[in-house]
């Protein structure tokens, strides 16, 4: 048990810092662009929302699989396949989990508005700078709540980790997966445990956004 939520806990803290990091450019973009195709990729990065976790974690295992284009640019430096290892779920969870990062990210970039941005400009500040001193610090509840998000849908995840990681003992088995072992062994009382954990978990992130969201409401950036 204390491994398997180890490597839960590893897996979501992981997607959450690259997830992060990938998706503030990413909606900045979608938040300040006036170009007409924006849309379309903001479709794509919202996807995972309509897919069945299956549907991304098949062509996620294929991608990642000995047979792929990708795997042969890897073969020189040794990396055969990145199916069935951690590193191939961390994959698979930033492509699942990645509209919970950009759309509150997203949100948060267009509550600013112009003119806070105008005003730095004014004063000399250039484009990275007005980004680093300004953007960020008025959208931090909105990097504070796709922290949360993508934190607790990454430990919830189950239809992607099992089939990109194969729910190996000890390397790529997650809680979720491993209630599904255990209701699988009829061991019910055990899988109960470690669900209403879940469940607990799962109240306690959803509360705290909406703790963030009514401090938004109530205090002005």
């Amino acid at each position: 048990m204390g491994l398997v939520l180890l490597t839960t806990v590893e897996l979501a803290l992981v997607t959450t810092i690259l997830l992060l990091l990938l998706a503030t450019p990413l909606a900045w973009w979608l938040a300040r662009s006036r170009s007409w195709w924006k849309e379309i990729v903001g479709a794509v990065a919202a996807l995972p929302l309509v897919l069945p976790p299956t549907v991304i974690g098949f062509y996620v295992l294929i991608a990642l699989g000995p047979n792929s284009p990708l795997m042969v640019l890897l073969q020189p430096f040794g990396i055969r396949t990145l199916a069935f290892t951690f590193t191939g779920l961390v994959i698979g969870s930033l492509f699942y989990s990645l509209p919970f990062a950009v759309q509150p990210l997203r949100t948060a970039f267009e509550a600013i508005g112009d003119r806070p941005l105008e005003i730095a400009a004014t004063m000399g500040a250039k484009p990275l700078d007005r980004f680093l001193t300004v953007a960020l610090p008025l959208s931090r509840r909105g990097f504070l709540s796709a922290a949360i998000l993508v934190f607790a849908h990454t430990v919830g995840e189950f239809g992607v980790v099992l089939m990109i990681g194969g729910n190996i003992p000890g390397k790529t088995e997650v809680l979720s997966t491993r209630i599904f072992q255990l209701v699988e062994s009829l061991q019910f009382a055990e899988a109960h445990r470690i669900a209403a954990l879940l469940v607990i978990f799962s109240f306690a992130a959803l509360l705290a956004l909406l703790l963030i969201e009514r401090r938004i409401g109530n205090i002005r950036p």
